[in-house]
């Protein structure tokens, strides 16, 4: 599966409000808000599915993005990647809680001294390996 299209579209995601909302004097903590509700919303939509298989030019052009917003708000917005990573770990807590789901079984937990970690899954494939499960 190639995420290029999927990414292509998003990173092409028009700034234009934003640029817009910055020349009608908003402040930047309503900018970031608006950065946050319209922009950071499509980019990080079911993030944990794709952007662990994104090739490094999909992150890079994804990551030109925020920083473009990032310097027409003109304050620090939070990095692509660190957001992935933040999702990825309120998703498995909330699996690990969750005794029903499916993947419930995925993540088992080492032995009591190790409390917090848990066993990697042994994978086959690289796309196994970029995904959310590893």
């Amino acid at each position: 599966m190639n995420w290029s299209t999927h990414t292509d579209s998003f990173a092409q995601q028009r700034l234009f409000n934003l640029r817009r909302l910055k020349k009608f004097g908003l402040s930047p903590k309503a900018l970031t808000n608006f950065y946050r509700c319209t922009i950071e919303s499509i980019l990080s939509g079911c993030i944990t599915a794709w952007y662990g298989n994104c090739s490094t030019n999909n992150r890079k052009a994804l990551q030109r993005v925020v920083r473009s917003a990032q310097r027409i708000i003109g304050g620090k917005l939070p990095a692509l990647q660190d957001t992935y990573t933040t999702r990825c770990h309120r998703k498995a807590k909330k699996i690990i809680k969750d005794n029903n789901h499916p993947s419930h079984c995925l993540f088992s937990p080492l032995s009591s001294r190790r409390r917090g970690q848990y066993r990697c899954i042994k994978a086959g494939t690289e796309r196994l390996k970029n995904s959310f499960y590893l």
